[in-house]
């Protein structure tokens, strides 16, 4: 079995054979921590780094993919419960130029939970690998890119799009990029090792991500999406194929993808500080909490359920399946989390961060493998502690 470094508080031993239960096959490093009513009660480790053959610890940091996402929605939270941000406004009272090509009336809201009908850069405009670091070209391509479909009258995920759209709205409400509303608002007070824009002195920690899988590309995605029976020409379906232009793992384990603010992918943390930060939306940490309780549970309310995926991506089966509140993921079957009432965000090959509020626990997995496939369900190395830690904290409250 593997060996896994790091402690648990009473109560919690069972999480620590589970976790390493959850190892099974998995060649690369991982961490998971737990937060019970403010407390770090999990801290483990395991695994090591077959790319860079660093040491692999506790403090280590790595990219942690689409988990970013929820950072930048506590960011977008807090900022709307000190009144900097009207979530239910258009974005166009604090981005004008937003409104250009039909996209006045679209709101922060929309943006947060992705029913803005912006899911991918629109397939003419250049934006690739290298234009991902470059802030001013990706949101001069939002500003005048149509949308693929009527906004708030669908929902498919903005994989890309969401760090910036929610980003430039940060940055304009504010005047700070949102790695610097993240420092000043999230990192700073809780003492957190969470980064939008890693800086240069804490490179040495940074752990690279790998695939053990080929991953697919604009070109065999389209073949797929073609292969399913959607037309090729269609503007959507070509828009969530550029999408895998510049989404590499690899690509992403560059120094230059980590000084770049990436905020829908590229947040670089360890477990530690993600289960920190979402323990602190749900209650106090060492004196400090994020966000209050009506703040929580509107950021937690569902605003998708009744959303169908747009045309044509309404004729797939299971497209149907994700579930948003205002940017966090809510608990569905391949992300079971601690049942309903939960929120956090999971992450591209494994990542997952989360808060249950009704029995004061929060979470984090940190993992460097990416071989967590969605559609096949949930994580298999998420299932054996998720089940353990379930019994360590009894059920959700009703």
């Amino acid at each position: 079995m593997t060996e896994v470094h790091g402690s648990t508080a009473g109560g919690f031993e069972a999480v620590r054979a589970a976790f390493a239960r959850g190892r099974h096959g998995d060649t690369g490093a991982a961490q998971l921590a737990v937060y019970q009513d403010g407390h770090l009660v999990v801290d483990l480790w395991a695994g090591g780094d077959p790319i860079g053959g660093h040491p692999v610890t506790g403090d280590s940091l790595g990219i942690v993919m689409s988990v970013t996402k929820g950072a930048v929605a506590t960011c977008a939270h807090l900022l709307s419960q000190r009144g900097v941000l009207d979530l239910d406004a258009p974005v166009t009272d604090h981005w004008p130029e937003f409104a250009a090509a039909g996209k006045a009336r679209i709101t922060v809201s929309d943006l947060l939970s992705h029913r803005a009908g912006l899911s991918g850069f629109d397939p003419r405009a250049p934006i690739g690998p290298e234009e991902l670091l470059d802030w001013d070209a990706c949101v001069a391509a939002l500003e005048a890119m149509t949308p693929l479909w009527e906004p708030g009258t669908a929902m498919m995920y903005h994989t890309l799009t969401y760090g910036y759209l929610v980003g430039e709205v940060i940055r304009r409400a504010t005047g700070k990029t949102v790695g610097a509303v993240l420092a000043d608002l999230v990192a700073g007070p809780l003492a957190l090792d969470l980064w939008i824009g890693l800086p240069a002195s804490q490179e040495h920690r940074f752990v690279p991500q790998f695939s053990p899988q080929p991953q697919p590309g604009e070109e065999q995605v389209l073949a797929l999406l073609t292969g399913l029976g959607l037309e090729p020409a269609d503007r959507l379906v070509r828009a969530t194929a550029a999408t895998f232009r510049g989404a590499a793992a690899e690509g992403f384990n560059r120094r230059e993808a980590h000084a770049a603010e990436i905020p829908a992918a590229g947040g670089i943390a360890n477990a530690r500080s993600l289960a920190r930060m979402y323990a602190a939306t749900i209650g106090e940490v060492d004196g400090v909490r994020l966000l209050d309780g009506d703040t929580a549970a509107r950021a937690s309310t569902p605003q998708t359920d009744r959303l169908p995926a747009p045309p044509p991506f309404d004729r797939l089966p299971g497209t149907e399946a994700s579930r948003f509140g205002l940017g966090y993921e809510l608990p569905r079957p391949g992300l079971p989390m601690l049942g309903e009432g939960s929120f956090g965000h999971a992450g591209a090959g494994g990542r997952l961060a989360f808060a249950q509020p009704r029995t004061g626990t929060a979470v984090a997995y940190w993992c460097t493998e990416m071989s967590w496939n969605p559609a096949r369900g949930a994580d298999p190395r998420w299932l054996p502690w998720t089940d353990a830690l379930r019994e360590a904290v009894g059920p959700p409250l009703s």
